[in-house]
C-alpha cells in the first residue's frame, strides 16, 4: 500500500517528504542528489524522524501544538524561515552578523488575571493594562510581515479579554494562533467560539497533577477544576490541547503523574518548560532545576516516548538548538514593551514608538541572544541587567 506523503520542503530541484509508518513519522528525499541534500537538511528532518504525530487525517499531519499543520501556508513559511535561520547561524559562526526571523511571538493582551501564581513572569504593575484590539491587530500585521508563523495570546489570563475571538479570527493563514490559559473563564461556549474563529491549539497551564497543590501554586482555590473543565470543553470543540507544565524542584517528581493525567484527559500533548528566575520567581535563583533533576526529566521523556500522549520537552530541544529568546522568539507586554522573550524583562523598544521590525533588528544587533541556555539563569547576566 502506497503511504500518504506530506511535503516538508520542496523546490525545483528536490522535495523532502514525510509519511507515517506504523504510527511513526519517517522522511525521504526525492532527488538524484538525495545523499547530499539529506546531509544539508538533516537538522530540519531530525525534528520529524521517528516521532509520533499528535493527530493524523487523510490529508493533514499534525506534528505538534507548537507547529503549523502539514501541509499549510503557515508550515511552508516556517520551513522557509528555518532554512534562512540555518544560513544565519552559519554566518554568525563565521563572524558575520545576520538576522533571524521571530517565528514565535507571544502577545500579552492583558494584565488582568484572577490567579496569583508564585512564578508568574508578568510584572505586578497593578494597573490591569490591556492592549486594545486595533493595537493587537497592528502587531499581528507587523509580525506576520516579519515572517512569524505562530502567534500566542497570553496574559494575565486571556480569557477575561473582551474580543479574543476577534483577534484569533484576524490571524491570517500565514500563521497559526494559540492561547495560553489557566482555564479560568474558558467555558464551553468560549471554546466553541474560539474554535469557530480558527484557533489552532490551547495550552492549559498546570503546576501540579494534584488539585490542592496546583491551587496553592496558583494562589486560588478551584483553579485546578477550572483547568480540567477547560480541557474537556476544548476537546469537545475540536481544538488541539496541550497541558503546559513549568517544571521546578517542587514538581519534578510528579512527571509520571502529569503524564497519567494527560492520558486520562485525552489531550494531544504534554509540554515541559524549565522554571526561570524571573518575575515573581526572580529571587529564587537557587530554586531551579539541578543536574540531577534534568536526569529525571530526560529519563522520563525517553521512557514515555511513543505513548498515547506526545511529550514536548523544551529543555531537551534547547540542549540542541540553544535558547530561542531574541533569536526565534519575541514577546510583547500589555504596556507595549518588546522583549526577547517573556522571561527576559529587558525592553528594546515599545510598539507605540517604534516599528517592531526596527526593535527586532535592535535585538539582533546586540549579538547577545545566541546563548546555549536561558540567560536569566546566568547570574552575571541578571546582575548586569536586572536592578
Amino acid at each position: 500500500m502506497t503511504p500518504q506523503y506530506y511535503k516538508i520542503y520542496g523546490n525545483a530541484f528536490f522535495k523532502v517528504l514525510a509519511y507515517v509508518d506504523s504510527g511513526v513519522i519517517k522522511t525521504r528525499t526525492t532527488s538524484p542528489a538525495a545523499p547530499l541534500i539529506d546531509h544539508f537538511t538533516k537538522d530540519m528532518v531530525s525534528i520529524f524522524n521517528d516521532q509520533y504525530p499528535i493527530k493524523l487525517t487523510s490529508d493533514t499531519l499534525y506534528f505538534s501544538t507548537w507547529m503549523p499543520p502539514v501541509p499549510s501556508q503557515a508550515f511552508d513559511r516556517l520551513v522557509d524561515s528555518q532554512m534562512k535561520s540555518m544560513i544565519s547561524e552559519t554566518a554568525w559562526k563565521l563572524g558575520i552578523p545576520a538576522s533571524t526571523i521571530p517565528d514565535q511571538v507571544t502577545i500579552s493582551i492583558t494584565e488582568e488575571c484572577p490567579n496569583n501564581c508564585i512564578h508568574c513572569a508578568l510584572p505586578d504593575t497593578k494597573h490591569k493594562t490591556n492592549l486594545s484590539i486595533p493595537v493587537v491587530k497592528d502587531i499581528i500585521n507587523q509580525i506576520v510581515r516579519l515572517g512569524t508563523t505562530q502567534i500566542i495570546f497570553d496574559g494575565g489570563e486571556p480569557m477575561v479579554y473582551e474580543g479574543l475571538e476577534e483577534l484569533v479570527a484576524y490571524v491570517p493563514e500565514e500563521a497559526i494562533s494559540t492561547v495560553f490559559t489557566s482555564g479560568s473563564g474558558l467555558t464551553s461556549s468560549k471554546a466553541q467560539a474560539l474554535s469557530t474563529a480558527g484557533l489552532y491549539a490551547v495550552n492549559v497551564s498546570l503546576d501540579s497533577p494534584h488539585e490542592a497543590e496546583h491551587d496553592r501554586i496558583r494562589g486560588r482555590a478551584g483553579v485546578f477544576n477550572e483547568a480540567m473543565n477547560a480541557i474537556g470543553y476544548c476537546l469537545d470543540a475540536g481544538l488541539l490541547v496541550d497541558i503546559y507544565v513549568v517544571i521546578a524542584p517542587h514538581n519534578i517528581y510528579d512527571l509520571d503523574a502529569f503524564y497519567d493525567l494527560a492520558v486520562d484527559m485525552k489531550v494531544h500533548e504534554l509540554s515541559f518548560y524549565e522554571i526561570v528566575p524571573t518575575g515573581r520567581w526572580i529571587d529564587h535563583e537557587k530554586e531551579i532545576l539541578l543536574p540531577q533533576h534534568r536526569v529525571i526529566l530526560d529519563e522520563f521523556a525517553s521512557r514515555r516516548h511513543g505513548g498515547p500522549v506526545k511529550i514536548f520537552s523544551i529543555p531537551q530541544i534547547m540542549d540542541v538548538t540553544g535558547c530561542f529568546a531574541g533569536r526565534r522568539w519575541l514577546h510583547v507586554t500589555p504596556q507595549g514593551d518588546v522583549l526577547p522573550c517573556a522571561c527576559v524583562p529587558i525592553p528594546y523598544g515599545n510598539i507605540y514608538n517604534d516599528p517592531i521590525k526596527d526593535i527586532w533588528r535592535r535585538i539582533q544587533k546586540t549579538g547577545i541572544y545566541r546563548a546555549k541556555s536561558c540567560l536569566m539563569r546566568d547570574r552575571k547576566f541578571r546582575d548586569r541587567f536586572i536592578e
